[in-house]
């Protein structure tokens, strides 16, 4: 009996993803459990498995498709022998949604991508008689300037051509200009197709910054404390090659700052207030198509050696596209760290359903005045962005207070 492939819901929130590329064709025998194809969501790309076993007979939606709704059947699987239908019909039996999961551990990385919806399916390279395994997004990298992907040695897995590969192509071969008939006589524009993540991060911001009061709070902290530890600590964790960042205990800080006062901890909704025991730090992470926010889970519970080794986990498999739902969902407060720009001082957009995220800004030499006396120190702006139906101002100032007075008193980040 035929066995219709339905698009999975890979995290709760996902209604619609894109198929990102087969790893089967039609033809081929699936095993249960085999990968049978790469779908993107709004977060990352993941590799979904097949639940049943047989022929996969007929592939109905190409690669490259966007807005698939969850449940869609994709693709059609048959018995050996069997008939293959050309649609997908009502009654038959469709693949279980629950066994659809995403592989954990690739041998590949596969990362953030989005597809233009014209692409046809994949097929054999010209000039090459078998495929040529490449990320969704050093395919698009390598369209977008022009670089012959056949003529690439993958530095991946496998053989697998990565971002890395393309971008050290194109340094060497320019990228040809897009034509428009609307663009300026005065130049070139290139038009670049917004990705997936993109959509999902303008959607979601405007809504932010429409919908939800903000209003801002800022302080200068003096981090001399803190880098004085930081230092102590990393020459004692030297040998075991664990190095502790600033941000790694800004983390801890503003964990243990929201233990405190947890009247920041929490999230406004229509009919209550959701006030939440653990805290659990979202760290906002730049990735190639935008931003993403794993979270550490209970950072006020964690040593810095532990944070920094779960932030620094978390922040490679981001970049690389692995990251899965529960890496992202449900985090109660957002970091937002800039520090390492060079930047004196910025405010964040909140990251709903949260009620408040802190932009850090870079720690530089001021002059400040101590006990009536001028001296110089290493100070930094902290801007606190709350909202205001959650939080009122004087709980936000007072929440700045303790996060500065933690850090120039930085010795409770390790007791």
């Amino acid at each position: 009996m035929a066995i219709n492939i339905l698009m999975p819901a890979l995290s709760p929130t996902m209604t619609e993803g894109t198929v990102a590329r087969w790893l089967k064709k039609e033809g081929d025998m699936v095993q249960s459990g085999d990968v049978i194809a790469e779908i993107e969501t709004d977060k990352a790309t993941m590799e979904v498995e097949a639940a049943d076993e047989g022929i996969l007979g007929k592939i109905l939606i190409p690669e490259g498709t966007e807005h698939v709704a969850v449940k869609t059947p994709i693709a059609i699987l048959v018995g050996e022998g069997e008939d293959v239908p050309e649609a997908p019909a009502a009654g038959t039996k469709p693949e279980p949604e629950k066994k659809a999961g995403v592989k954990d551990e690739t041998p590949a990385p596969i990362e953030i991508s989005s597809f233009d919806p014209d692409k046809k399916p994949a097929a054999p390279e010209k000039g090459k008689g078998e495929r040529i395994f490449i990320s969704p997004l050093a395919r698009r990298i390598a369209k977008e300037h022009g670089v012959d992907i056949a003529s690439l040695a993958g530095t991946g897995p496998n053989g697998r051509i990565l971002r890395r590969d393309v971008e050290k192509a194109k340094g060497q071969k320019p990228a040809p200009a897009a034509s428009s008939a609307a663009a300026p006589a005065a130049g070139h524009v290139e038009h670049v197709k917004h990705s997936g993540m993109r959509k999902v991060i303008a959607r979601r911001l405007t809504e932010s910054k429409t919908q939800v009061p903000h209003f801002y709070v800022s302080v200068d902290i003096e981090l001399d404390a803190l880098l004085s530890l930081r230092s102590r600590l990393n020459k004692a964790l030297e040998a075991e090659g664990c190095k502790i960042s600033v941000n790694d205990m800004m983390i801890k800080a503003v964990a243990l700052a929201l233990k405190k006062l947890p009247g920041l901890n929490v999230q406004f909704t229509e009919t209550e207030m959701l006030h939440f025991e653990d805290v659990d730090i979202s760290m906002a992470v730049s990735v190639p198509d935008g931003l993403v926010t794993p979270v550490i889970r209970q950072a006020d519970r964690k040593s810095l050696r532990e944070i920094s080794q779960e932030a620094r986990s978390l922040a490679t498999r981001a970049r690389d596209g692995k990251l899965s739902p529960e890496d992202y969902q449900g985090g109660t407060f957002s970091i937002s760290n800039m520090g390492m720009f060079g930047v004196k001082d910025f405010a964040a957009i909140i990251n709903p359903p949260q009620a408040a995220i802190l932009a850090v800004a870079s720690g530089e030499k001021r002059p400040v005045v101590r006990d009536g006396e001028l001296a110089v120190a290493t100070v930094m702006t902290a801007t606190l962005s709350v909202d205001h139906r959650a939080v009122d101002g004087a709980l936000g100032a007072q929440w700045l207070n303790t996060l500065r007075d933690l850090i120039q008193n930085p010795y409770s980040l390790v007791l």
